[in-house]
């Protein structure tokens, strides 16, 4: 199982999502970019996954709600593993397109 950790910044961003945002972001994690860590694999196209092209440290975004309006992004970068050949994930944003001006 990948392992994870979040900076204060996602911390309070999370907090000023909806339940039902909310809800949808835990949901898109654990069915989609979790499983797709677990393969090592390409990430699936519907999660949009790139890199965020104003950063230098490797600072990826996904899509997690693409339905009416704005689309739910969220802003991550590997970071060293806890466990040796599991990936370690750093969550930095999440919100709309927003976040991507402070990934």
């Amino acid at each position: 199982m990948p392992t994870f950790e979040t900076c204060p910044r996602f911390t309070a961003d999370f907090q000023h999502l909806t339940p039902a945002q909310r809800h949808r972001f835990r949901r898109v994690v654990l069915d989609a970019f979790v499983p797709d860590l677990r393969t090592g694999r390409p990430f699936r196209a519907g999660l949009r996954v790139k890199r965020v092209q104003r950063s230098s440290s490797g600072v990826y975004e996904i899509t997690w709600s693409m339905g009416a309006g704005p689309a739910g992004r969220a802003t991550w970068q590997y970071g060293p593993e806890i466990h040796p050949g599991t990936p370690h994930v750093i969550w930095r944003r999440v919100g709309t397109h927003n976040i991507l001006t402070g990934p």
